[in-house]
């Protein structure tokens, strides 16, 4: 166990804040910030960039709705906080030079209010800046107290064994957590350049899209479904023979635990042995409240291979 798992008692789920100023006005995430920390989910996951891509925005709008919870609660000090800098938003270009760093990581604090970030990701590998660079950058915040650990998402394996190996010949603190693409559908990629580094290294695994960008709920199964859908660019993809597949084996098995698709879903996820938190979003109260009870369910044997057989690729 790293140190990021020793100091936190982590919850089973992650609530993730894409949804935040997208999909979910500042009321409604009020509502499900309150809700969650009541029920036991302390742990908030974002990124500087959300949600850049919905119409009119430019990108912060996640972090700024969770700093004005956090002002009007003063609940800051009861959750944990991941942000991420390296993405692409209105105003700012992709990268992770120091400058870029540092004034990403300052402008996230004034977003979200705070004067620490728990765990901040990288979020995009950036190949023009040199890994020593990047990681003395992350060191120097660690320093300031403004970051207390840093992750990956989206970097290559290789490039996070070399970044680790060099804050570890210079002394500094390394990535400990991943954050990868992972779920029922995106099952290769994690399981073939990941999963035996995570062994090996003891990584922390919170893997994002964990119901495929609400693919897993079973709400679409064709594409005139997600025609109308604000998330349609990000479920397209799994629309086809695999996909549909899933979908079905999903559901015979939500027909005989009397349970949804999604939480079928999740609960394979959440029995997978090197996961320690999927990262999920929910966009009301009854989305909220069966994300909850996935994580109190346990597969037997015979779904969870039927579900391996149904997404094996």
């Amino acid at each position: 166990m790293r140190k990021f798992q020793q100091e936190f008692t982590l919850p089973t789920i992650c609530f993730g804040g894409n949804v935040f100023g997208w999909t979910v006005d500042e009321k409604t995430a009020f509502y499900l910030l309150d809700s969650m920390l009541d029920q036991g989910i302390n742990f908030i996951d974002t990124a500087n960039n959300y949600s850049h891509w919905a119409p009119n925005n430019v990108g912060g709008e996640s972090e700024t709705i969770l700093g004005k919870w956090f002002k009007t609660t003063k609940k800051r000090h009861q959750v944990i906080l991941s942000t991420k800098v390296g993405g692409s938003m209105q105003g700012v270009e992709r990268g992770l030079s120091r400058t870029q760093i540092i004034t990403a990581v300052d402008a996230s604090l004034t977003r979200l209010k705070t004067d620490y970030i728990d765990l901040y990701y990288t979020h995009h590998d950036d190949l023009n800046t040199p890994l020593e660079e990047v990681m003395q950058t992350y060191n120097e915040l660690i320093q300031q107290g403004k970051v207390r650990y840093i992750g990956a998402s989206n970097m290559t394996a290789d490039r996070i064994v070399e970044s680790n190996s060099i804050a570890q010949q210079k002394g500094w603190q390394g990535y400990e957590v991943l954050q990868p693409l992972y779920n029922l559908y995106d099952r290769e990629k994690y399981e073939t350049e990941y999963l035996a580094l995570v062994e090996q290294n003891n990584w922390s695994v919170m893997p994002y899209f964990a119901l495929a960008s609400g693919f897993l709920t079973g709400k679409y199964r064709s594409l005139e479904d997600v025609e109308n859908s604000a998330r349609k660019n990000f479920v397209k993809k799994y629309i086809n023979e695999r996909g549909l597949i899933i979908i079905d084996e999903c559901d015979r098995i939500a027909k005989t635990y009397g349970i949804t698709i999604a939480e079928v879903a999740l609960a394979w996820l959440l029995q997978q042995p090197t996961i320690l938190a999927p990262i999920v979003s929910a966009t009301n109260a009854s989305q909220l409240q069966s994300l909850l009870k996935a994580t109190q369910l346990i597969l037997g044997a015979e779904p969870v291979k039927a579900l391996n057989k149904a997404s094996a690729w």
